[in-house]
């Protein structure tokens, strides 16, 4: 009696494992996508270093 309920435990956990399997399968074959982030104008800027105005002031004022 007890090695049938073990068994039937045992199947159960392989079926959801197959389930859960082919789930994640078909997710990944359908391309399914998080949305796109929107692009706000403030950070379409860019960023790092760049030669401005005051920059270049500053460029002037270092001349030797």
């Amino acid at each position: 009696m007890k090695t049938t309920k073990r068994i039937t435990n045992r199947r159960n956990f392989l079926l959801a494992a197959g389930l859960g399997g082919a789930g994640a399968a078909v997710a990944v074959a359908t391309g399914v996508r998080k949305p796109e982030k929107r692009v706000d104008a403030e950070a379409a800027k860019p960023t790092g270093y760049q030669e401005s105005e005051h920059v270049l002031k500053y460029y002037k004022t270092t001349e030797v």
